[in-house]
């Protein structure tokens, strides 16, 4: 017990430095510096971002890849929108109070250059791997585009990568299921763990294309429902809007006292908790979605790295703020609960009898669908490490894990996996910052050439 204590303390300890200021300045000041060499691009050509996306969905034989660049960005979505769309928001305002928001906002402006540089470079450096798939993501682009001395940049990030997805993109995802429909629905944890488990096996079989598939179809039907489902309970508080904006602005700046059940915080907390739960929601800066990216049929990096910036906006610009909206205009974040369960309370306020189901199949489906596409970043790092033969075990213990996680007590993993997941940041951060003059080269050709 004592060792498990000690263990617990230190990686809280840890989990202190990683998330620290250094950690949230290097993120956004990775994406800033990033946004400035690009003359603010990703926000001047968000529209263009929008028509590729588009123009990706049906791609032609010429292009080398294996999903459209329409699957490959549903790809990289079902892994970011999940539980920290929902859940996520909920602690960043329940801990810093409503002005957490406008500090994922920030973070998701300048994390759209940084999602644009890592597809970009991930496109760019990817190489064709033994069984004829195209792989790529922050270990290649480092092995690729940096010198050899930085080569074990690479595969840090590699077992980080790897570490990181059976808590943060597997277990937690399950057991956030289970707990949810066992108190709204008192389902059994075992019985969510292994139908979770049977659902991912049949998906994931098919590979990467399969997994493309699956999400191209269920990432827009789920993203859509739940912005109406959102947008209906701000319709009804549509008069407490500009009051919540006004709530957003005035403490992203000033410290918000005690009210409710809310216990009151320093501005320091509201941008700690926003950008790191930002972060969280979006993962601009870890590296995990140029894994997804470097998969798809594209003749050009930047071409990608346009659709890949949408990502950021949609998952955060528009997701997260509904549910933060909600939160707030429903007047349930004085009301001293957190998580999914804050979330929950918003929605059935404002629709009794549908909301709290409304935040229930929300989070299955999210959830369901981060499980699939970690699954995808686990595997490519894994591959990385081991070559193509450890595909078939990885795929065996990752769908093992499920149930597992499903009905296990994981606030240590939560823990463990929130630290590994900044780690998986630091060696990303580095190379994106040491290769931006790639990036802003290829991007300066791409348009000159328009």
């Amino acid at each position: 017990m004592e060792i498990t204590t000690w263990l617990t303390e230190l990686i809280t300890k840890l989990n202190g430095i990683v998330w620290g200021p250094l950690m949230l300045i290097l993120i956004l000041g990775t994406g800033f510096v990033l946004m400035i060499g690009l003359r603010l691009m990703p926000i001047l050509k968000l529209g263009y971002g929008f028509q590729m996306l588009w123009r990706g969905r049906e791609q032609g034989q010429k292009e080398q890849g294996d999903i459209s660049s329409f699957n490959a960005l549903m790809t990289s979505l079902s892994a970011t929108i999940g539980t920290g769309n929902i859940a996520g928001v909920a602690t960043a305002i329940f801990l810093g109070g409503p002005g957490a928001l406008f500090w994922m906002w920030m973070t998701a402006l300048v994390g759209m250059a940084t999602k644009y540089a890592e597809a970009v470079l991930a496109v760019h450096f990817r190489e064709t791997d033994a069984n004829g798939n195209k792989v790529g993501g922050p270990m290649y682009y480092i092995k690729n585009g940096l010198s050899s001395r930085f080569a074990w940049l690479g595969t840090a990030f590699a077992i980080f990568g790897a570490l990181a997805g059976f808590g943060i993109g597997n277990t937690i995802q399950a057991n956030s299921v289970a707990d949810v429909l066992f108190s709204k629905l008192e389902v059994p944890h075992a019985v969510t763990g292994i139908v979770i488990a049977i659902l991912v096996a049949l998906v994931l079989i098919g590979g990467i294309k399969r997994i493309a598939e699956v999400a191209g179809k269920l990432v827009p039907l789920m993203a859509v429902s739940y912005v109406f489902a959102g947008l209906a309970v701000l319709g009804m508080h549509a008069d407490k809007i500009p009051a919540a904006f006004d709530l957003i602005f005035t403490y992203a700046f000033t410290p918000i006292a005690a009210t409710g059940g809310f216990a009151g915080a320093a501005v320091w907390a509201a941008i700690r908790f926003g950008v790191a739960r930002g972060v969280f929601s979006n993962e601009a800066g870890l590296g995990s979605a140029p894994i997804a990216h470097a998969a798809a049929m594209t003749d050009n990096p930047v071409r990608q790295g346009t659709v890949a910036m949408i990502g950021t906006f949609i998952d955060t610009i528009i997701i997260c703020s509904i549910t933060g909206l909600v939160i707030i205009v429903s007047g349930a974040w004085t009301s001293g609960e957190t998580g999914a369960t804050l979330s929950s309370m918003a929605f059935e306020s404002a629709l009794p009898g549908i909301g709290g189901y409304v935040v229930t199949i929300g989070l299955s489906v999210f959830a369901f669908t981060t499980i699939l596409g970690w699954s995808v970043y686990g595997e490519k790092c894994v591959e990385y490490l081991f070559g193509v033969k450890s595909i078939v075990p990885f795929r065996v213990l990752w769908i093992t894990a499920i149930p597992l996680g499903a009905m296990a007590n994981l606030s240590f993993i939560w823990l463990v996996a929130d630290t590994l997941n900044a780690l998986m940041a630091i060696p990303n951060l580095i190379a994106l910052l040491l290769l931006s003059p790639v990036v802003f080269k290829l991007t300066k050709d791409y348009f000159a050439d328009k």
